[in-house]
């Protein structure tokens, strides 16, 4: 990966909190002129450290306002299966993120809904096209925190 300074981690913060700022405006915040940002930004997308660039929806207001964190048990750990699983979160578009973890429970999914009834349909939708050892629910009550920043100290 190229060398990133402190401009860089600078142009990814405040990206990162809008994507829509001028370049100008972001030039004139980082102390440089608008075509080396311009330049800046260009090394990071190619770089793959600024992967593309999205609205933020409020879930409220997109009528998908609970959201339900599934925990998954595989019934085996096989590629068949995996391969089938990935089928099925990409099909689902309640289910805004996946992961594969390490411990007893084997993925963790994140569905967003407006109700109960509508989570029942996803769930329904699971067990006819595949099987599970073991799903476990939990609805959220509160969002404490929510941020799709990431720290550019690392960097």
């Amino acid at each position: 990966m190229p060398g990133f300074d402190e401009i860089d981690r600078k142009i990814l913060e405040i990206l990162q909190r809008d994507a829509d700022l001028a370049v100008n405006a972001l030039a004139d915040i980082v102390g440089l002129s608008p075509t080396p940002c311009w330049r800046r930004i260009k090394r990071l997308e190619e770089a793959g450290v600024i992967k593309g660039r999205v609205a933020i929806v409020d879930h409220a207001r997109a009528n998908v306002g609970m959201t339900v964190f599934i925990g998954i048990t595989a019934p085996r750990h096989e590629t068949a299966w995996l391969n089938q699983f990935r089928a099925l979160i990409d099909d689902l578009p309640e289910i805004v993120e996946a992961y594969r973890l390490t411990g007893a429970t084997d993925y963790i999914l994140k569905v967003v809904v407006p109700d109960i009834s509508t989570y029942d349909r996803v769930y329904k939708a699971m067990i006819e096209r595949l099987d599970f050892s073991q799903i476990n629910s939990s609805i959220s009550m509160e969002e404490l925190k929510f941020t799709t920043a990431v720290p550019s100290t690392y960097l």
